[in-house]
């Protein structure tokens, strides 16, 4: 192998080493939920102009004020109307349980969600994902996504109306309470709710929702007045108190949405805060804003032919910041006698994909699928998850299905990596004259080059051929991890043996004798993180080894010491990687050294493998001695 070439590999090593290294060591923020200081309940809105000490962000039209309702610390609009924001007071000491009991409700059941619309204020705010649990142990609570005020971490949605700032009229507010024209909303039956008030326009609000995870909203109100009023469409997410995250560089969690013809808008709830005002405002028609997590996401989606103004926003003090993702629309005039209607969709649940691309075909919601953080290498990415989930559908395991995803990736490059081996094949055979060149030219570089590149013109030879396989299967290996690491279809995803989720680390552990030791070292202050090194990763490490000992070793000592601990560096750095990818990359390894093991007898060229396996126990022999 050629200096340059070994130089090469070298750097590519170390490049990778930085990525994996960054994302392990400086993307992981601290684990624990950070929690509210104090626990909120709403006020309501107001339709006169903000004081200072009940101030809202704005979002539209110049010339009109934002009801009040905020947030206080909240900056102070200067347009307006907004959506309705928290208002909240302390509430301490209460369950998700005991809020959930403080207002009357409409349940929700359907195949794949359960909880709740509060009758005080309108609002989807009690939402479990009911064919998803929290851990893998038997019994555990089904993920629990939206939760009412009051509770240790609010989170909900809602759509309505708000009035004409400087009007007298009075819209639904926070603490409005509905009646329904029944108890439980099912995929098969929406439920009215309706409030009238008392100034002769009476709302109401359509709820219906689909087996999955889409709820759709009429609004609808009528004008039994003399006089026209205008009133402004908006839904919102919103969300009390910064979540947990899980930190990694290669994944988006906070604020998300796709607004007019705009790319995806991808906001952290750090970015949002460090915005003028906290605020960050988009226009266009069509599209759609929301909250992602990892797995799960809220979004509000208008009809896709209005215009409207979106906003991520960050309100409130740090020991009760609220952020809120929403829309407002232009506003409409309900002529006497008349009635208007505002339709939005309302998305609250798991990010799976065959449903968001479902939504996006159906509902045609612009680019809804980008929802899912596909990534840089977005046509790389999905193409490669839907190619699993094809495969999975015949063999009934995720993990076989990667293993079968490897050799096809294998077959597609075999040409390039079989002309990889055949040129590195040929290097190896002219080594010796390439020795002897160096010794001949070794006070004269340029000539050196010269009389080596007459070399490989003569033989045949590409001198960087052996490193285009690496290059191309970068971006399959990072488009891999980023399907494994993001995908919900992975959440829990059994291999064999105990390996029973593909998304996350190989839970054995060399440090505590594979379970024989009653502790867990991954947990012990500062070397913890260092210490995830189970069995798929030792033998990703093995498989490395083995395949560097197919190629002659430097002569260089430092790059042949770097060649010897790379297998181990990567075998720690890879621990707490997903054991699907950790399993991929062994399968892979065992794969090319099988084509390069091939194709090297093939060409005829010495293997080295067994003589520099056999070289290291001379070595210890000799050392001994």
């Amino acid at each position: 192998m050629r200096e340059d070439q070994k130089n090469l590999f070298i750097a590519m090593g170390l490049s990778l080493l930085v990525i994996i290294g960054w994302n392990f060591f400086y993307g992981v923020p601290e684990a624990q939920r950070q929690r509210q200081s104090q626990q909120q309940t709403q006020l309501p809105p107001q339709t006169t102009p903000p004081q200072a000490s009940q101030p809202a962000p704005s979002t539209t039209a110049p010339g009109v004020v934002a009801p009040q309702g905020a947030i206080p610390g909240a900056p102070a609009p200067t347009l307006a109307p907004t959506t309705p924001s928290p208002a909240p007071v302390p509430v301490f000491g209460l369950t998700r349980e005991q809020a959930l009991q403080g207002a009357p409700r409409v349940r929700i059941d359907t195949p794949s969600l359960s909880g709740s619309i509060n009758l005080r204020g309108g609002r989807i705010d009690d939402v479990r994902l009911t064919q998803f649990r929290e851990t893998l142990q038997p019994g555990s609570a089904t993920i629990s996504l939206l939760n009412p005020a009051g509770s240790p971490s609010p989170y909900f949605v809602e759509s309505g109306f708000v009035a004409q700032p400087g009007s007298n009229v009075v819209a639904p507010r926070p603490d409005t309470l509905w009646t329904a024209d029944r108890q439980t909303l099912t995929a098969d039956q929406p439920v009215t709710l309706t409030w009238d008030n008392g100034q002769g326009l009476i709302f109401r609000r359509i709820v219906s929702v689909d087996a999955s995870y889409m709820f759709t909203i009429r609004n609808v109100v009528e004008n039994t007045t003399d006089q026209p009023v205008t009133l402004f469409p908006y839904a919102l997410t919103s969300r009390v108190g910064k979540p947990r995250t899980e930190g990694y560089i290669v994944l988006h969690e906070g604020f998300v949405g796709v607004v007019g013809d705009s790319r995806v808008q991808e906001y952290t709830y750090d970015n949002v805060e460090k915005e003028p005002k906290q605020t960050r405002l988009f226009k266009g028609t069509g599209g759609w804003v929301g909250i992602t997590d990892k797995y799960w996401a809220t979004a509000v989606i208008p009809e896709q032919n209005v215009a409207f103004e979106a906003r991520f926003a960050a309100m409130g003090p740090p020991t009760a910041r609220t952020y809120q993702s929403d829309f407002l629309e232009e506003g409409r005039t309900v002529a006497p006698g008349a009635s208007i209607e505002a339709t939005h969709r309302i998305f609250s649940g798991a990010k799976e994909t065959l449903i968001i691309d479902g939504y996006q075909a159906n509902l045609q919601i612009k680019n809804f699928d980008l929802m899912i953080d596909w990534g840089w290498f977005y046509f790389i990415t999905k193409p490669l998850f839907w190619l699993i989930h094809y495969i999975y559908q015949f063999v009934g395991n995720f993990g076989v299905a990667i293993l079968v995803v490897t050799v096809l990736i294998k077959l597609v490059f075999f040409p390039l990596a079989s002309r990889s081996y055949v040129s590195m094949a040929k290097m190896k055979a002219v080594q010796p004259e390439m020795k002897a060149l160096q010794e001949r030219y070794v006070d004269d570089k340029q000539q050196l080059q010269k009389e080596l590149m007459e070399l490989y013109k003569r033989e045949k030879i590409n001198p960087i051929a052996g490193c285009l396989p690496i290059v191309v299967q970068i971006p399959v290996f990072f488009a891999l991890y980023k399907v494994i690491f993001i995908t919900i279809e992975m959440r829990h995803a059994p291999f064999f043996g105990w390996i029973q989720d593909l998304s996350g680390p190989d839970p054995t552990n060399l440090f505590n004798l594979f379970g024989l030791l009653p502790f867990n070292p991954t947990l012990i202050p500062v070397i913890g993180p260092f210490l995830w090194v189970g069995v798929w990763p030792i033998l990703m490490g093995i498989s490395m080894f083995v395949q560097m000992k197919m190629n002659p070793e430097p002569t260089d000592p430092i790059q042949k010491a770097l060649f010897a601990w790379m297998p181990v560096i990567f075998t720690f750095m890879l621990g707490a990687f997903p054991a699907g990818l950790v399993i991929y990359w062994t399968w892979n390894n065992v794969l090319s050294l099988a084509q390069q093991y091939y194709i090297m007898r093939k060409q005829g060229v010495k293997i080295e493998l067994w003589g520099n396996l056999a070289g290291l126990f001379r070595k210890k022999s000799a050392t001994q001695s």
